[in-house]
């Protein structure tokens, strides 16, 4: 006989999110159902175990760990996690620390999951601030934007470490031999930009990863780059404008198509086609982003995941643990950022 499969734990911050519990015990039970995976509901017991009651035949590989607190949507993260030190995202980071699950997932505060997670799993060697990377669509294949969100006023130097995670990321997630590194800018020529990227550039120039030099946003579009860089503040907004714009166009293709006989034909025509468009935009089939930069693998699902949603976001992190990706991370050479006295000595004043 074969060796047995061993399934990877996720544990998931059960309480986190705008429809939790139902949403995400709902998304776990898919991923019982669907995927080799076994699924650490952290929450409130009384709560969790009344939503699996739900399900007259639930799978094997889920598991109840009971959390005492929750960190709402609207708490300030630092505050939240001194104070609520048994909440659910807390005691969910703590389970990849201890070694019983292999990744965290949390459609919650997302403050207080990156905050929970650099405290309780660490950051890799070298690097001093994390990054969200995210995975947006363009007319050839998925792009990595990092920081979506995590570091809003990196250094230049926080700057390198992310073209070098996402490169890593890019390598590992989109099998990828040699993801095409670009700096977000309002123009090509490396002399644009605002100070933070003119300090950049040359700094993840010198790495030895495959990096094209500035690009523009309509590149990520174009599917010109293959990992993108930039603050964490402006990339989101650019995640944000991406989801509202699809929301725009899908309401109005509705709306164009929805009249008279001609449209409700050609709606029925087109339907397969855009459907598969759709699920490109759509944030419920791509899962979750990375949060790169911490010492263990933690996916940060959107607050308004769905069950289908929180179900992807597991999966992608059962995909990168299978894939390796933290041990590509620690294995990849990489020189340290430099510390913010010398990064400080390194600014020229601004003009």
């Amino acid at each position: 006989m074969g060796a047995a499969t061993v399934l990877t734990s996720v544990a998931l911050d059960a309480m986190g999110g705008d429809h939790a519990p139902g949403a995400t015990v709902a998304g776990a039970v898919r991923a019982a159902r669907r995927l080799a995976v076994r699924v650490l509901l952290v929450g409130d017991q009384a709560q969790l175990e009344a939503e699996l009651s739900r399900y007259p035949d639930l799978p094997e590989g889920l598991e109840i760990v009971h959390a005492n607190a929750v960190i709402g949507m609207d708490e300030t993260p630092g505050p939240a996690l001194l104070h609520k030190r048994g909440a659910s995202i807390i005691v969910a980071a703590n389970l990849v620390r201890e070694g019983r699950a292999s990744a965290v997932v949390s459609a919650g505060n997302s403050g207080a999951a990156m905050g929970a997670a650099a405290l309780r799993l660490g950051l890799l060697p070298g690097i001093d601030r994390p990054a969200i990377a995210t995975l947006l669509p363009s007319r050839k294949k998925a792009v990595v934007v990092l920081d979506a969100g995590a570091t809003l006023d990196p250094r230049p130097e926080n700057l390198r470490d992310f073209a070098w995670m996402g490169s890593v990321y890019a390598q590992t997630l989109l099998r990828i031999e040699r993801p095409r590194v670009g700096i977000l800018s309002i123009g090509e020529e490396p002399a644009k930009g605002n100070a933070l990227v003119k300090h950049a550039h040359p700094l993840i120039a010198a790495l030895p990863i495959n990096f094209i030099g500035n690009v523009e946003g309509r590149h990520i579009a174009l599917g010109d780059v293959d990992v993108v860089v930039c603050d964490g503040f402006v990339g989101n907004v650019i995640l944000k404008a991406t989801e509202g714009y699809a929301e725009l166009f899908g309401t109005m293709l509705r709306e164009r198509l929805s009249g008279g006989l001609r449209g409700r034909l050609g709606a029925w025509l087109l339907r397969p086609a855009l459907q598969r468009l759709a699920s490109q935009f759509d944030y419920a089939s791509h899962g979750g982003a990375l949060l790169v930069g911490v010492n263990g693998i933690c996916v940060i699902a959107h607050g308004r995941s769905t069950p289908p949603a929180i179900e992807s976001a597991i999966r992608v992190a059962n995909e990168l643990v299978k894939q390796g990706v933290m041990d590509q991370l620690k294995a990849s050479p990489h020189e340290p950022a430099a510390s913010p006295m010398e990064a400080h000595a390194s600014r020229e004043p601004d003009s």
